[in-house]
C-alpha cells in the first residue's frame, strides 16, 4: 500500500516538478542577483517553503526591512493558507505524526492536487499526502539551489523574475475554474477583491479583502460542501 501511495504521489507531482524547478531557478537567480549565496537558497527553501513568501523575502532582506515588518508582510502574503487549512480539515484528519509536516508543506499547488484528487481504496491517504508534500518540497529546494548556483557563474537579467509567482497563481486559478463545476468561490474572491481595491486603494486592500473572503467562505460553506459531495458522488 505504501509503495502504491508513493507511485501515485510521484505521478501526480510530475506537473508540479516542472513548475517548481522553473520557478525555483528563477528564485535562486533573483537571490543571487541581490548578493546572497546559494546557502541562503538552501536555508530558506528548507525552512520556509513558501514560493511567494520567499520571492518577497529577497526584497525584504535586500532593503533591510525590520523583523516586525517582514513578519507582518509574510503573514499577509500567506494568510490565504487559512482557507486551504479549513477546507482540508477532513482530509488531513487521521494523518497522525505526518500532520505537522503536511501543515508546514502545504502550498498552492499541493493544495490544488490534494483538494481535487480521489484516491483508490488500496492507497493510504496519509502516506499519499506525505509523499506528495515531500516530493514537491524536494523539487522546490532543487530548483532554488540550481538557480542560485547558475546565478554565480552565468549572467542573468533578473528583471521581471519576481512576476513568476503572480503568473503561476493566474494559471492555477484558471485551471481550477476549468476543472470545477462550482465557481462561487472564485466569483466571490474576484468580486470582493475588486471592491476592496476601489474602496481601500492598492496599498491597503489586501487585509480587508482577505477578511471578507474568509467571512464569505464561512457563510457559504454548507452550500459549497453540498456541491462538493454531489460532484464526488457522480
Amino acid at each position: 500500500m505504501i509503495k502504491k501511495s508513493f507511485r501515485r504521489a510521484f505521478r501526480d507531482s510530475l506537473p508540479i516538478m516542472a513548475g517548481y524547478l522553473a520557478l525555483g531557478i528563477g528564485y535562486g537567480v533573483l537571490l543571487q542577483s541581490k548578493g546572497y549565496s546559494f546557502w541562503w537558497a538552501i536555508l530558506m527553501s528548507v525552512t520556509m517553503f513558501a514560493g511567494s513568501g520567499q520571492y518577497a523575502g529577497v526584497d525584504f532582506m535586500a532593503s533591510g526591512a525590520s523583523l516586525l515588518t517582514t513578519a507582518f508582510m509574510t503573514l499577509i502574503i500567506n494568510c490565504r493558507h487559512f482557507f486551504y487549512g479549513v477546507s482540508l480539515l477532513d482530509k488531513y484528519r487521521g494523518t497522525g505524526a505526518f500532520k505537522p509536516y503536511l501543515i508546514f508543506g502545504l502550498t498552492d499547488e499541493t493544495y490544488s492536487i490534494t483538494a481535487t484528487t480521489t484516491l483508490e481504496d488500496d492507497i493510504s491517504p496519509k502516506h499519499y499526502y506525505f509523499f506528495l508534500t515531500a516530493l514537491n518540497h524536494s523539487y522546490w529546494i532543487t530548483g532554488c539551489v540550481l538557480g542560485a548556483v547558475l546565478g554565480m557563474f552565468l549572467p542573468f537579467d533578473s528583471k521581471g523574475v519576481d512576476f513568476a509567482m503572480t503568473a503561476l497563481f493566474i494559471v492555477i486559478m484558471t485551471e481550477q475554474w476549468l476543472s470545477s463545476r462550482e465557481h462561487l468561490p472564485a466569483i466571490l474572491g474576484a468580486a470582493t477583491t475588486a471592491v476592496c481595491l476601489v474602496v481601500f486603494g492598492a496599498d491597503y486592500f489586501i487585509v480587508p479583502s482577505l477578511f471578507l473572503i474568509a467571512l464569505e467562505m464561512v457563510l457559504f460553506r454548507k452550500k459549497l460542501d453540498k456541491t462538493g459531495e454531489e460532484v464526488s458522488s457522480e
